[in-house]
């Protein structure tokens, strides 16, 4: 049996497994690599969340927070703020804040920072109300 035809099938191997380890390169976790923090969303502090008033009209709570990440179409009286931290595949912050508004002015808001004057009851109602209308 000559050499050739053992490093031939040998060699393949370690191509087809060195192929292998590199497409599965994200989910092994190999140590000592560094895995950057990704911030996605929006950055919502308790100083902007204690600025929000009712009766604020869209575009003063847009200067406020800033453009929402979800604007839906189906429910036009809400806006969602989400903010995500994450190292790799773990999490390590995630805040979530949802406006409610009625004929254009500010009237609730649900969420992880809180003002003074929201009550997250009054969400569900609002909720429910506009499934009602669409």
């Amino acid at each position: 049996m000559s050499i050739t035809r053992i490093k031939r099938p040998l060699s393949l191997f370690f191509i087809c497994f060195s192929l292998f380890l590199a497409g599965c390169g994200s989910n092994i976790g190999f140590p000592g690599v560094y895995r950057i923090d990704v911030e996605q969303g929006n950055i919502i502090t308790p100083e902007m969340v204690e600025q929000l008033q009712q009766g604020m009209t869209r575009r003063q709570v847009r200067f406020i927070l800033g453009t929402p990440l979800i604007e839906d179409t189906f429910h036009k009286d809400r806006w969602d703020y989400r903010y995500t931290l994450r190292n790799g595949t773990d999490t390590r912050e995630e805040n979530m804040l949802t406006v409610y508004f009625e004929d254009d002015k500010l009237v609730n808001v649900t969420g992880d920072l809180l003002p003074e004057w929201a009550s997250p009851q009054e969400a569900k109602g609002i909720d429910e109300r506009s499934e009602v209308q669409n």
